[in-house]
């Protein structure tokens, strides 16, 4: 009898050390952190997209790998376009919308400004992150003589609309339209830019960058 009552305490013990072994380890770990919820796109979303319920999907992702400017609201987010294609999963950040994100990260006093070239096609071959300069040309060659200058160099284009695209953004394109371009621009180019459409003919000639 006194055997079988030592085998169950010396058991009763081991299982009690087991466990307060147990309890010490799980203090030591480490918590998990609170999850922070942020809108992905549904599926892959093409650039120019205006953002609609369906396109967008809530994820939970630990607060530090929320990107910054990780979009959180659906009401803000519903109708706005984007500025860059996304694949399903990505998470919708101001920079990846047409905004003033588009000038996240460029130097201070860098302004957008758009562009309507006169070879409407020009649009389909430029997009965003590629450079350009802006060259003006004016006269016909016949009643007077043609000219070309380059107004501004090395230009990077934040954002494009193809010709005739329906519009439903403050900076697309109305159906009866070119295609407009936005560049990121200094100042000063600002300036010079904002009168090159009625100075003459705007074209833009793609640059390796500099």
């Amino acid at each position: 009898m006194r055997r079988a009552l030592l085998r169950h305490r010396r058991l009763l013990a081991a299982v009690l050390l087991c466990a307060a072994a147990g309890t010490c380890v799980e203090a030591f770990l480490p918590r998990g952190e609170p999850g922070a919820p942020v809108l992905a796109a549904a599926s892959d979303l093409a650039a120019g997209t205006v953002l609609a319920a369906a396109d967008v999907e809530t994820l939970t992702l630990p607060s530090a790998a929320v990107p910054p400017g990780a979009q959180a609201h659906l009401k803000g987010l519903l109708g706005q376009r984007l500025a860059a294609p996304l694949r399903r999963g990505d998470v919708v950040t101001d920079t990846r919308l047409v905004g003033p994100g588009l000038l996240t990260g460029t130097a201070p006093g860098t302004v957008a400004v758009p562009l309507r070239p006169a070879d409407p096609s020009t649009v389909r071959l430029v997009a965003a992150g590629q450079r350009v300069d802006v060259v003006v040309s004016t006269g016909n060659g016949y009643e007077t003589a043609a000219a070309s200058d380059v107004i501004a160099r090395n230009l990077a284009v934040l954002w494009t609309s193809p010709p005739g695209e329906d519009s439903s953004s403050a900076w697309s394109a109305s159906p009866a339209e070119a295609g407009l371009v936005v560049v990121a621009a200094s100042a000063g180019d600002a300036a010079a830019l904002a009168g090159s459409s009625t100075a003459g003919q705007v074209h833009l000639v793609l640059t390796a960058g500099r």
